[in-house]
């Protein structure tokens, strides 16, 4: 039997979450998934019940686990806290513990949806990439990190941009890996112009390279990047990057196809083991009226299942329900258009749960 550790989290995630279990439970009760779901508090929450947003509880529960299903963190009436014990703490305090050094963010157009996306059918119809992105380094961990006061009374603020020669070969290998079983292109996205940094992340890269003979492999800078991702997206396979570049990247790419509602994430650890989220965030404008998309979240189950699990055909169960509903017509509101019917939160689980069960 496996353990899934439920982290729900703040705003949106508990919604969110709850149509994720639904799939779970369905799958656990109609298809024989031996799996036990246990809950936890992280992030704003978490704050509020115990005076941190990771709790040792929650710490313990996720490194017990063999996955960990997450929502959302964050939220306005945090914004005011200490940074040391905002909700985004526990997010990273979880990856960091785990070691979930890989995060892995499809960017897959629903045929769909072709409509939806801000880009002409024609430019994303067809889409799908893969960004992975180095997710335990780079300048959000760095260190020395802070806000200073310089001799003359000025504040400053200081982050340390640092990669070691082992971090970046390993989410190379990564992606290397990972475009063998796709396309075989490899486009690794750097800004080695201008950071002595990353121009040892393009030589790290382009050794290990020769390890992956049948992989092509392709160089470009970040802002070329985010310019040929709205120009001509279907140009990449596989991207590779910083922490912080495939943040904003990926959040990019997440348009192309029509909602960022509509995109799932896998953070690995290098054993397989795995934290899966929706790459949104927890939305409190939208939290508690159930009208937020719980698709990204529920694909994020398919992707445990095919990473983590070993059950890529219940994984294969999850997208064909999802893409089913689809075809049926149902949208929640950020993917609704005219001729399509507009349903909730709760009703676009049901729906999916319901397509299961059909199959």
């Amino acid at each position: 039997m496996k353990k899934i550790a439920i982290l729900p989290g703040d705003g949106i995630g508990q919604e969110i979450v709850a149509e994720a279990v639904k799939v779970l439970e369905c799958l656990r009760d109609d298809h024989g998934l031996d799996v036990v779901l246990e809950q936890g508090l992280v992030g704003g929450t978490a704050y509020d019940a115990t005076g941190t947003p990771l709790p040792e509880e929650t710490l313990k529960l996720a490194q017990e686990a063999d996955a960990v299903l997450l929502g959302a963190v964050g939220g306005y009436q945090w914004e005011s806290l200490d940074i040391a014990v905002r909700p985004e703490k526990g997010l990273l305090g979880l990856r960091a513990e785990l070691g979930l050094f890989a995060n892995l963010r499809p960017a897959i157009l629903y045929p769909q949806l072709a409509d939806a996306s801000t880009l002409r059918p024609e430019v994303v119809s067809g889409l799908d990439i893969m960004i992975v992105r180095e997710l335990t380094g780079g300048i959000y961990f760095g260190q020395p990190r802070g806000v200073r006061t310089l001799d003359n009374g000025e504040r400053q603020g200081y982050n340390t941009l640092v990669y070691s020669e082992s971090e970046i070969r390993r989410i190379g290998k990564v992606a290397f890996e990972i475009a063998a079983k796709r396309q075989g292109r490899v486009c690794s996205v750097d800004k080695a112009n201008v950071l002595e940094c990353t121009e040892l992340w393009r030589e790290v890269m382009t050794d290990e390279a020769g390890a992956h003979p049948d992989i092509e492999l392709s160089h470009m800078y970040v802002d070329n990047a985010a310019m040929q991702l709205v120009r001509a997206p279907k140009q990449f396979d596989v991207m590779v990057t910083t922490n912080m570049f495939g943040d904003i990247l990926s959040d990019c790419a997440a348009m192309l196809t029509g909602s960022i509602g509509m995109l799932p994430s896998a953070s690995l650890d290098e054993n397989g083991k795995g934290m899966y989220e929706p790459i949104h965030g927890s939305a409190p404008d939208i939290a508690g009226q159930n009208v937020a998309n719980p698709l990204a979240t529920i694909l994020s189950v398919a992707m445990m299942l095919r990473y983590t699990l070993d059950a890529p055909a219940m994984a294969e169960r999850i997208e064909q329900a999802v893409s089913t509903v689809l075809d049926e017509g149902l949208r929640t509101q950020d993917i609704w258009s005219e001729g399509t019917r507009k349903v909730s939160t709760s009703e676009m689980g049901d729906a999916v749960v319901a397509a299961m069960r059909r199959q």
